[in-house]
């Protein structure tokens, strides 16, 4: 039976949170647990925290980089050239893990051996607000074939795994390679993706597995706060596009896959545009970058209902639109396009 996992902590200037996490990694109980602390050149006395808790514990070993090498360079460094247990975990100094998680984590990983790695729920704080109460308890595993999973991830076109919440398999890890420095917002995506390739994903269901603290320093909010979240797409775009590049081979429905995902985000392309209407906001610049986002990434954007949406607000302009609810112009549009349909039929003489 698994019970050693290798938990890799990159920091970057998180030295006050740094306690809280690896007292939540140390206080799992029922797995044998080592520690990896690097610090990225933070140059904050992040370092000396992490010296200072590998000197009161022999679990954990503290590494500093002399320059920054950044989060994924820092990512594979731990996952690939230092992990050595049956199972690794990734989790970044500003998170935790409740507790239990690692024995239901290994409890699912035995009794499964097809699985390629398995998350669960981490429970988001915006630290602006109470700690929110962790969810313990019964618990249940649930397998998804790793096909069914990986073409779920297309047709949503989004990331449904909260990374301190993974356990992968370390062997698998190694044989399918690092995090992709191309992918500097959605590395994490395309390697629940790559796993997926070669396994099934197991989900645990009943418990969180985690605590994922919201704050301003949060390297994903550059790219959702910015140009109304273009960046966010275009990263995303881009993680199914290499997927689909370097693995077709192991994806016989690669063109139904790829469709997938581009008319997805081609959809919330227009939708973050909608409610840019909705809310009165929104640059021009902005707006129309998305509009040509979805034009780009999915040659029939205009048949989509979204598209036919937004023609209505435009028509109606920025002082009319916002008054309408976005079920209104469904009901519109239904009713225009019930309205051209008969049109058509009366004139084919049906």
């Amino acid at each position: 039976m698994t019970s050693a996992v290798d938990v890799v902590v990159p920091c970057y200037r998180y030295g006050h949170l740094l306690p809280h996490c690896v007292r939540s990694i140390l206080s799992q109980t029922g797995v044998d647990v080592r520690v990896l602390i690097i610090d990225d050149a933070s140059g904050d006395g992040s370092a000396d925290v992490a010296r200072e808790l590998a000197a009161a514990d022999p679990r954990i070993e503290a590494r500093e980089h002399t320059t920054n090498m950044r989060h994924i360079a820092t990512f594979n460094e731990g996952v690939l050239d230092w992990a050595e247990a049956p199972l690794t975990l990734l989790i970044s100094a500003d998170d935790e893990l409740n507790d239990g998680a690692l024995r239901r984590a290994v409890d699912l990983m035995d009794a499964h051996p097809d699985v390629a790695f398995c998350y669960g729920h981490a429970r988001r704080w915006d630290v602006t607000k109470p700690r929110p109460h962790l969810r313990q308890g019964a618990w249940r595993p649930i397998i998804y074939d790793g096909h069914s999973w990986l073409k779920g991830r297309f047709d949503a076109a989004a990331n449904p795994v909260f990374s301190p919440t993974v356990v992968v398999r370390t062997e698998l890890q190694q044989k399918v390679g690092g995090y992709n420095p191309k992918m500097l917002h959605t590395s994490d995506l395309e390697m629940w993706l790559k796993l997926a390739l070669h396994g099934d994903v197991g989900f645990i269901s009943g418990a969180d597995q985690g605590l994922y603290r919201v704050h301003e320093s949060n390297m994903s909010s550059d790219y959702y706060d910015t140009d109304m979240g273009l960046k966010d797409l275009q990263m995303r775009a881009l993680t199914y596009e290499e997927i689909l590049t370097n693995h077709g081979d192991l994806l016989p429905d690669g063109p139904e896959l790829d469709q997938m995902y581009r008319r997805r985000l081609a959809k919330e392309a227009l939708l973050r545009v909608g409610r840019a209407y909705d809310h009165g906001n929104g640059t021009i610049r902005a707006t129309q970058a998305l509009e040509e986002f979805a034009l780009q990434i999915y040659a029939d954007a205009r048949r989509l209902p979204e598209w036919r949406t937004l023609q209505l607000r435009k028509a109606m302009g920025p002082r009319v639109a916002p008054f309408f609810s976005p079920l209104v112009f469904t009901a519109v549009g239904r009713r225009l396009r019930q309205r051209r349909l008969d049109e058509r039929l009366i004139n084919e003489g049906v």
